[in-house]
């Protein structure tokens, strides 16, 4: 190539690169005047079609401009079109523009073709919208053409796959030849009848031979375009992934995807959420309903992780009216106005009433108890962080004792239907005073599903839900974010993981199964190793990790030590075995405990203890009254 010639290039890759980098005010500036040539064109050309000559600026073709000027920039501005001005979409950015034409053809049409004027021919009237979306639709393709894909800088783009060559995958391969990030080299897929076939020029490969594939065409990002992909797979094809260091984008499940419609901007990071979560098991639609529908329905704790979700679940399932019991006004009021919201996106009506309460008041409990006199309640409120109840007995025990037993004595007087503790893993064979007073409101509900109370108690025990404000999940993140290090207590610790919407809609059916007095437990699926977890989540974010075999690594995990109370383990069950119900994913237990003339007392006497602050008395009555609950692994080695 002559030296000119390089020049020449280099100026026009310099010129286009400065356009695409201009501000979108001068990029839709350009755009407007493009389209007023386009228009100009487009009448001259018109007329000519029409009269079989040139006729160059009479005083009807002037007349017809200054219309069709006056009528197309509204009509464009209006309808969009310059907007995202060099990243439209292909075929939508071509039917957006298709539409404003043909808005644009009807006044056209009135002005020129029916109401008439002297000099312009009524058949002109109906070429021009059609030449001028013909020129406009050039001018963006010649646009994208010359300032893209002609003269633009390619170095900078990142070779992609695709996995998946479906209808998300083709959509997404679309929006991809409109991006300068990213050069496509083609689709994975498992069905091997479509390897070494071509999709619209594009090849496909077998994910058989996925490494030399990703070796071969030097590929550096991934994306997850089968939005309806099984876990196990998902979770196989990920490590895979990151075993070959290829980063993973991916696209979102179908229903959030607002306009059905896919697209580069709708990819985003794989989270560590994607591969704990499991694949879900279709809910039962009349355990659902069942203590919901048409009823009045009370959450205490409703501003928590858990007693948020539920509040949405039970929303959509109709109640007659929504109790919000929670003692932190902000938490109170962002689930309050969340749900009126969402009643009147799904257009429900249900009463929703938020209460302001401490459900450790006893007086405040029996009013509201009274007041609204539900049908179903569930019990989401307590003091849940080991840590922190750990180092406040007084306020734990306090909390979370003496708020199920008001709650459960107004249930009683007032003849609550159903009522449903939520509690944890961690109330088996405990380590720490958290899971020692979750155990005691278990018996408590126990104790008076067996008196003369026409309420029928149940408890749901679970562990870990991931997102929630105890998880590790966002500490995790967060401490990713600031660079490291990650910590964690113990390199064996183990936990077990479920999503915030599974356990609140498995929660509100296994209340709904209840005879009294039982546990239900809910199939956690296989415990994670929390240092395997924090390696992942370190990998997804594009990072790699720091230790003896890469000292040049981005992110160092470091090991801290058993907190006071934590465990290396959770359990489920205390003793008995659990018995399958109507769902795979919850089973049923009934565990022993005290009968309530001799709990009553205990509880009497540690709730003086608790009135008194005596921390260390509490502890060694729950020591009395929960078997199995001994130190932790820390204590005994201190």
């Amino acid at each position: 190539m002559s030296r000119p010639a390089e020049i020449g290039i280099a100026m026009a890759r310099g010129l286009s690169a400065s356009l695409l980098r201009a501000d979108r005010n001068s990029k839709r500036l350009l755009a407007v005047a493009a389209d007023i040539v386009s228009c100009v064109i487009a009448v001259l050309i018109s007329f000519s079609i029409r009269l079989g000559y040139w006729q160059l600026f009479s005083e009807a073709a002037l007349v017809m401009i200054a219309v069709e000027m006056a009528l197309f920039l509204p009509i464009f501005f209006g309808g969009g079109v310059y907007s995202n001005l060099f990243r439209f979409h292909g075929s939508r950015g071509m039917t957006q523009l298709a539409f404003c034409c043909v808005a644009l053809a009807i006044p056209t049409i009135v002005i020129f073709g029916m109401i008439a004027y002297p000099g312009v021919p009524r058949t002109v009237s109906v070429l021009f919208p059609l030449v001028f979306f013909a020129l406009v639709a050039l001018s963006r393709i010649l646009a994208r053409f010359v300032l893209v894909d002609l003269f633009g800088d390619r170095s900078a783009r990142r070779n992609v796959l695709i996995y998946g060559a479906g209808s998300a995958g083709r959509q997404l391969a679309s929006s991809i030849a409109y991006e300068r990030e990213y050069r496509l080299i083609g689709y994975l897929d498992d069905d091997p009848t479509l390897s070494e076939s071509r999709l619209e020029g594009i090849p496909i490969y077998s994910t058989g031979n996925l490494e030399q594939v990703l070796e071969r065409g030097a590929i550096e990002i991934v994306f997850l375009a089968i939005p309806s992909m099984p876990r196990e797979r998902r979770v196989r094809l990920v490590e895979r992934l990151q075993d070959n260091d290829v980063h993973v984008l991916t696209l979102p499940g179908l229903t959030e995807i607002v306009d059905g419609k896919v697209s580069v901007s709708d990819l985003r990071e794989i989270d560590v959420t994607d591969l704990l979560s499991r694949d879900p098991v279709k809910p039962d639609p009349a355990l659902l309903r069942r203590t919901i529908t048409g009823k009045v329905v009370m959450v205490t704790g409703a501003g928590g992780s858990i007693g948020s979700e539920l509040a949405r679940q039970i929303l959509a399932q109709e109640p007659q009216r929504v109790v919000l019991v929670e003692m932190t006004e902000a938490a109170l009021y962002a689930i309050d106005d969340e749900l009126r919201a969402l009643a009147k996106e799904r257009d429900v009506a249900p009463d929703i009433v938020p209460e302001l309460a401490s459900i450790g008041n006893d007086a405040s409990v029996r009013r509201i108890f009274a007041r609204y006199r539900p049908h179903t309640v569930y019990h989401a409120a307590a003091y849940k962080h080991v840590p922190m109840v750990e180092a406040n007995v007084v306020s734990g025990v306090a909390n979370n004792v003496r708020s199920t037993l008001n709650c459960a004595r107004a249930a009683c007087a007032i003849g609550v239907e159903r009522f449903i503790l939520v509690s944890t893993d961690k109330a088996v064979r405990p380590t720490n005073v958290m899971g020692a007073s979750k155990r005691v409101c278990e018996m408590v509900l126990q104790a008076l599903a067996r008196e003369d109370c026409p309420t029928i108690f149940s408890m749901v025990r679970f562990g870990n839900v991931l997102g929630s404000s105890g998880s590790v999940v966002p500490r995790f993140r967060e401490q990713i974010a600031n660079g490291g290090p990650i910590s964690i207590t113990h390199s064996d610790i183990t936990r077990y993981f479920m999503t915030i919407p599974e356990a609140a809609e498995l929660v509100i059916q296994a209340g709904a199964m209840a005879e009294g007095g039982e546990v239900y437990l809910l199939d956690m699926g296989e415990p994670v190793k929390i240092l395997d977890l924090a390696r992942t989540m370190i990998r997804l974010s594009g990072r790699t990790i720091r230790d003896a075999e890469n000292p040049e690594g981005d992110i160092e995990i470091v090991e801290t030590g058993l907190r006071p109370g934590e465990k290396l383990y959770e359990e489920l069950l205390i003793g008995a075995e659990a018995q399958p119900t109507e769902h795979l994913r919850i089973f049923r237990a009934q565990e022993d405990f005290l009968p309530w003339a001799r709990l009553e007392s205990e509880l009497a006497v540690l709730d003086g203890f608790a009135a008194e602050g005596e921390g260390p008395k509490i502890r060694a009555k729950l020591h009395e009254l929960v078997p199995g609950f001994h130190v932790s692994e820390a204590e005994s080695q201190a």
